[in-house]
């Protein structure tokens, strides 16, 4: 935990403290913001405030009473509800504007995490209860110079293997066929080649699978791969090294001679749309411009409709990367939520429209990287379907 970082923000912010309050693991960023230990048997409630100035205060159990002592701070104890109330009303006397883990009409449901119970008690006792959700994205989300560097090796490798994936489909096709699920396979050992870890295989989807945005091929069920078949490749992973985080990518591919115009017309709907958010991303951080989520989504799905295929554009653009492949930090939604979250420097997140149909989808993602003073698309970017 980097507590002079923390309480700099809460200043800029014009925010009294960060609280933060957990019982059985149920709040996991306090743990990754704080640096305790994930392995911390939890049984009991505990509060950490962090103020924009002074010591922090720790309260805790006292069959639990060290469960904190890693922090920095004073500490106080409970055992009984009274004496935890009388040392929570003291302990947040001189504050009243709180953070937490909080998010109005639950808008940013992956940051609410704190019951509504505790945000009652809080409130009785005047307490102004603020969202931690830009806090949330500026140290969960934002990147140091070596993570960078992890992204940038991922992005070389898989950018490689899908590549490679396509070859091997066609090779396979051509002698005797395959299919998603080999395909799968197929990746999950060049993953294991190039040091590469991933918290789930990557899509492999033909036709009218490739129309389910979150489609898996298992072991049972999972359809050939043939001439004439349009294929979707969504592909994720990281280097298997502490801190590394994660490159996203999809790509689509037809195995045969020429893909049918409808097909085409799909793919260039969606590249043009994928543009479309780039350039606004690219354009805004140049002019150093502030910019929210909500405004990328928006700009790639005007493009969707205006062509005609607005029902068909079901998920948000895109999302926050970090060492979890969706992490903490803005994601381009202007359809799941109405996302406020400022794109901040030094932090990635996907830029991925789609069109599912009946017969197939199509999806084309890219990462993009923003510095302080430039944003970029870190990988390889389609432009045309991939001929097999």
């Amino acid at each position: 935990m980097d507590l002079s970082a923390i309480q700099a923000a809460l200043r800029e912010r014009n925010i009294d403290a960060w609280l933060f309050y957990d019982h059985h693991h149920r709040d996991p960023i306090a743990y990754r913001v704080l640096g305790l230990p994930a392995g911390l048997m939890v049984t009991r409630r505990w509060f950490y405030l962090l103020p924009a100035e002074g010591e922090p205060v720790k309260l805790v159990h006292k069959i639990e009473a060290g469960h904190l002592d890693s922090l920095p701070g004073s500490k106080r104890q409970y055992s009984g509800w009274q004496e935890l109330f009388d040392n929570l009303k003291a302990m947040l006397a001189s504050h009243r504007d709180l953070a937490m883990q909080y998010s109005p009409n639950n808008i940013v449901f992956t940051v609410s995490l704190v019951d509504g119970g505790t945000i009652e008690l809080l409130r009785g006792l005047g307490k102004n209860i603020l969202s931690s959700a830009d806090l949330v994205a500026l140290f969960e989300a934002t990147w140091n110079e070596e993570q960078i560097k992890t992204h940038f090796a991922a992005r070389d490798a898989v950018d490689s293997i899908t590549a490679g994936a396509f070859q091997e489909i066609g090779r396979r096709v051509r002698n005797g066929g395959t299919t998603e699920r080999e395909i799968q396979q197929w990746f999950m050992e060049a993953f294991r080649r190039e040091n590469l870890v991933t918290d789930d295989p990557p899509i492999v989807a033909v036709n009218a699978n490739s129309g389910n945005p979150h489609y898996e091929p298992h072991a049972q069920g999972s359809a050939p791969i043939r001439q004439g078949d349009f294929v979707l490749l969504d592909v994720w992973a990281k280097k298997n090294t502490p801190g590394a985080v994660y490159y996203d990518i999809t790509w689509t591919g037809f195995v045969g001679k020429a893909p049918s115009d409808r097909m085409r017309e799909i793919f260039a709907i969606v590249r043009d749309a994928r543009d479309s958010g780039v350039q606004l991303v690219l354009e805004a951080v140049s002019a150093g411009r502030r910019i929210a989520g909500w405004e990328v989504d928006r700009a790639a799905r005007s493009h969707i409709k205006t062509e005609g295929y607005g029902d068909y554009f079901i998920h948000r653009t895109g999302h926050s990367i970090g060492t979890e492949v969706h992490a903490n930090g803005a994601n381009m939604d202007d359809l799941e939520i109405h996302d406020e979250r400022q794109i901040l420097p030094n932090s990635c997140f996907s830029i991925e429209p789609g069109i599912y149909l009946p017969e197939f989808g199509v999806r084309s993602e890219v990462n993009v990287l923003v510095r302080p003073e430039f944003a970029e698309v870190t990988g390889k970017i389609q432009r045309e379907i991939v001929i097999i």
